[in-house]
């Protein structure tokens, strides 16, 4: 007889949580309740011994306490946006309940979602494994279309643009408050618009297919889009592109 649900869960790779928090009581709190549902928990002390230990251990997920010495959450936030390498990593915040103004700073600055302290467990797991969710369905959508047709794509773009060109749609919502672009972003960005696909992108920018892939799902997340016709679609529509 073959077993083939053992294999199948050993070919699971164990996703990494980095954990960022200077109460060692919470640490140790949510590094258990995480371990218990299968996660490897990295745990760091400040924002400047997480954004290390970052670097070193390239986490599926990050999740910070806002408020920490040395480096806070949002520092760590953006040192990670802004990192070639870590830019598409979900970032969690840990934040005192109720607290309105954290949350509209951190989801300007590109944080994926909050747990409120004191936390339930089951909702923290919870979050947790959405947002890993979420992005891995991202990173789906965006290798899907890493072997499309060039020609279709270019087709698509041009056939976008002469819908904008007609409607005069092409001023954008002034009111809209539009997403905060790191550069890398805004570089991906201009070449999916181009109709360049991630290998051209990869090659175009020197850095990895999966680096591309991670930094489309990122432009999705920030744009509320799904496909790379919606993505170039916004982004002209809100004259983020030439």
């Amino acid at each position: 007889m073959i077993e083939t649900n053992p294999s199948k869960t050993e070919m699971v790779p164990t996703q990494k949580v980095l954990l960022v928090d200077d109460e060692p009581g919470l640490r140790t709190a949510i590094q258990t309740y995480l371990k218990d549902e299968g996660f490897d928990v990295i745990t760091a002390v400040d924002g400047e011994e997480g954004w290390e230990k970052a670097q070193q251990i390239m986490p599926d997920l990050i999740i910070s306490d806002v408020m920490m010495p040395r480096c806070d959450g949002y520092a760590l936030l953006k040192r990670v946006r802004e990192d070639e390498r870590l830019g598409g990593t979900p970032v969690i915040f840990l934040t005192a309940k109720g607290m309105t103004i954290d949350r509209t700073q951190g989801y300007l600055a590109g944080v994926d979602d909050y747990i409120p302290k004191p936390f339930d467990p089951d909702e923290l797991v919870a979050r947790v494994k959405n947002v890993l969710q979420r992005q891995e369905r991202l990173l789906k959508e965006a290798a899907r279309f890493a072997d499309t047709d060039v020609g279709q794509m270019a087709r698509q773009i041009t056939e976008i643009k002469s819908m904008l060109t007609q409607g005069d749609a092409n001023q954008g919502n002034k009111d809209a408050l539009l997403p905060n672009f790191t550069p890398r972003e805004a570089s991906v960005l201009q070449l999916v618009a181009e109709g360049l696909m991630n290998k051209e992108i990869a090659r175009k920018l020197e850095t990895s297919i999966r680096n591309v892939e991670k930094y489309v799902s990122r432009l999705f997340i920030k744009t509320g889009t799904s496909s790379r016709t919606e993505l170039v679609r916004y982004a002209l529509e809100n004259n983020l592109v030439i």
